[in-house]
Parts: C-alpha cells; sequence; structure tokens
C-alpha cells in the first residue's frame, strides 16, 4: 500500500500542472488517498478538512455571488493554514527521515511525507484554473532558471555571510527522497498557494493599477518570508528574499517556472551547503 500510495500522489503532483489531464489527476488522488486509508495512514479525522474543502470549492465557483466567494476563499485559507500547520488530525504522516543531522556541524533534520499540505496545491490547481497562466516551455524554462540564479545568489549568499550555512559538498544516501519531497509535495504545494494563489490573485484584483504585479510580488514574497517564522529572523528573512526570485520567475514564466526556480535552490542549498543549517551560528 504504502508504494502505491505515494506512487499515485507524486504522479498526481506531475500531471496536475497539465490542464488536460485534470480527470487523470483526481484519478489517481482517488487512488493515492483511498490507499493511504486503506493502509492507516489517513484516520476518519481527516474527513473534516476534505469537506471544507469541498465546501471551498463550491463556494469560490464564478457563478456564486462575490459575499458568497469571498467567503469560500477564506474558508479556504483556514483550512490550507490548518493543513499546512498540520492542526488537523486524521493524517498520520510517515517519518522518513531522522531526526539526525546530515553533516556534523548541521543542526538535525527531519524529512515526513506529508499527506496533508500537499492537499491545498492539489485543491488550488484542480478548483483554480486561473493560476497556471499560458506560457511556453521555453519562456517557463527560462524564466526558472533565472529566477533559480537570483534567489539561489540572493539568499545563499547572505546565508553564508551571516554563518548560516556553510560551502559544504554532499550526495547524502537520502538525497533521491528528498527531491521526491521537495519537489512533488513541498515545492509543489507552497508555490501554488504563495506564487500562483497570493501573488497571481493580488495581481488579477489589481490589473488595472500601476505597479499592480509588483506590489503583488512583493506581498507574496513577505508573506512566503512570514511562513518561516518558526526558524527565526533569518529564515524569514531568507526566504523573503528568495521568494522575490520565485515571484519573478512566475511572473514571466508561470507556476512551472516558480516551482523550477524554488526547487532549483533548494538543490542547490542540499547539495552544495550545510542543510538545513549550522548548528552553532557565527
Amino acid at each position: 500500500m504504502f508504494v502505491l500510495q505515494w506512487s499515485a500522489i507524486f504522479l498526481a503532483a506531475a500531471t496536475t500542472l497539465c490542464p488536460a489531464w485534470r480527470r487523470f489527476t483526481v484519478g489517481l488522488l482517488i487512488i493515492g488517498y483511498g490507499a493511504a486509508c486503506t493502509g492507516g495512514a489517513l484516520g476518519f479525522a481527516a474527513l473534516g478538512p476534505l469537506v471544507l474543502l469541498v465546501l471551498a470549492a463550491w463556494t469560490t465557483a464564478p457563478q456564486r455571488r462575490p459575499l458568497v466567494r469571498g467567503g469560500g476563499h477564506l474558508l479556504f485559507i483556514g483550512t490550507a493554514l490548518g493543513l499546512s500547520l498540520h492542526w488537523f488530525p486524521g493524517f498520520h504522516n510517515p517519518l522518513i527521515y531522522g531526526p539526525a543531522s546530515i553533516t556534523p556541524d548541521a543542526a538535525p533534520y527531519t524529512m515526513y511525507w506529508n499527506l496533508d499540505k500537499p492537499l491545498m496545491g492539489f485543491w488550488l490547481l484542480l478548483a483554480m484554473p486561473w493560476l497556471r497562466p499560458a506560457h511556453s516551455l521555453r519562456t517557463a524554462l527560462t524564466a526558472g532558471a533565472a529566477g533559480w540564479l537570483i534567489a539561489a545568489i540572493g539568499s545563499l549568499s547572505i546565508a553564508v555571510v551571516i554563518g548560516f550555512v556553510a560551502w559544504e559538498p554532499k550526495t547524502p544516501a537520502l538525497s533521491w527522497l528528498w527531491m521526491l519531497n521537495n519537489l512533488l509535495l513541498v515545492t509543489f504545494a507552497e508555490e501554488a498557494f504563495f506564487r500562483g494563489y497570493v501573488q497571481g490573485g493580488i495581481s488579477r484584483w489589481l490589473q488595472h493599477r500601476v505597479g499592480g504585479d509588483w506590489l503583488a510580488l512583493a506581498i507574496a514574497a513577505m508573506l512566503f518570508g512570514l511562513a518561516h517564522a518558526g526558524g527565526g529572523w533569518q529564515w524569514i528573512s531568507l526566504a523573503a528574499i528568495a521568494g522575490i526570485g520565485y515571484g519573478l520567475a512566475y511572473r514571466c514564466g508561470g507556476l512551472p517556472a516558480a516551482m523550477l526556480a524554488h526547487f532549483g535552490l533548494n538543490l542547490t542549498h542540499f547539495f552544495l551547503f550545510t542543510y538545513p543549517m549550522r548548528q552553532v551560528i557565527g
């Protein structure tokens, strides 16, 4: 069940970026989360946030009245917050690694494969088609690579200067498990929310105002930084700087570009620098 469950969920995260494969994605989610339920990874209590997401999808449909749609968006934001912070019971996320230090000077790292947080990304891409502005593959790749470079130079250089991380090339044994998790669960959900929903939504709202796109980018980057408040001011600052690079990638190349930029920075951090950070900050 474990292999079937995660194979279906990982594949669904990849296919959901293609609108033409919507039904295939839904089928994979039914298989993946059905296997999780059968295997005991989902409890009955997990039905609660699933019902809330269905209700949010119904209330945010374009044909609803503005007041109803507004309530639906508030319902989704509250549910997404609960899912991302693991507040809802019934999700038994498997521990894949740790807590352990990847390198001697690194803080202990723990990795779960989460069943709750990715639901936020799946909901957004299935219920909000406008999150996926049309761009050619070449444009998406170019914008993603540029955003990766901007985010990596901006955040990692500062992280080295303040002693948060150090140059430390490595190829840990958990690398492929980490990459699956980071690209298809973490980056997928976070970029769908912060760039697609927040930045894209504010841009649509301010589309007739001068500088609206830049304001949307800045707000999304700031909120992305605040989402890392649990790690202290260093994580807030570095994540906000990285969010500027992701936001530029999204603006120029859409959601796949933002995901590439985000995953690229995380990949650079993981393989070339202390991960997640030094145990003692100088």
